[in-house]
């Protein structure tokens, strides 16, 4: 083998080290009782729970800044405080198929990603998530002047480049 070979370049090292961040992320995501994804609007968390369960077996309570889910007469499903905090009269639960509790949470700083739903919970990297492309009307009025504002000077600096 020649040295050569042997010698990998840095950006193919970070690529290797980010794919075995994404792994363990992964894995440590996996082991969670829930599985859960969010918008910068909200996040929403799915707890498998035993076929057949109503309501009336289940605990939800959600806080400001506290979350619990259990089923009646046994220990938390996931409990603690919460990574941000949340608008809990917007903030809702059902039950699917009488297999799942699916949980909404609003969040209040709608401009940040969640590393976790409740502290001491494994992080993903926020750094990574891809937001889904928003209309300039799904923007509030301060971020929408500023997005306007930007949009406007770089259709400025382009015509200059032209001319």
């Amino acid at each position: 083998m020649s040295d050569t070979e042997d010698y990998v370049k840095p950006d193919e090292r970070e690529t290797e080290q980010e794919r075995l961040e994404r792994e363990r992320e992964a894995k440590e995501q996996a082991e969670l009782p829930y599985t859960w994804k969010q918008t910068l609007q909200d996040v929403d968390v799915t707890i498998p729970v035993p076929k057949g369960t109503r309501s009336r077996d289940v605990i939800v309570d959600i806080k400001k800044n506290h979350f619990k889910v259990a089923l009646k007469g046994q220990d938390p499903i996931v409990e603690g405080e919460l990574c941000q905090s949340v608008k809990v009269d917007d903030s809702t639960w059902t039950i699917e198929d009488q297999k799942e509790i699916l949980v909404h949470l609003e969040k209040v700083n709608q401009m940040q990603w969640w590393e976790n739903v409740v502290k001491g919970a494994p992080k993903i990297n926020t750094q990574r998530i891809q937001p889904e492309n928003s209309k300039l009307s799904d923007l509030d009025g301060e971020t929408r002047a500023m997005v306007e504002k930007m949009m406007f000077d770089q259709r400025q600096k382009a015509m200059e480049a032209t001319s």
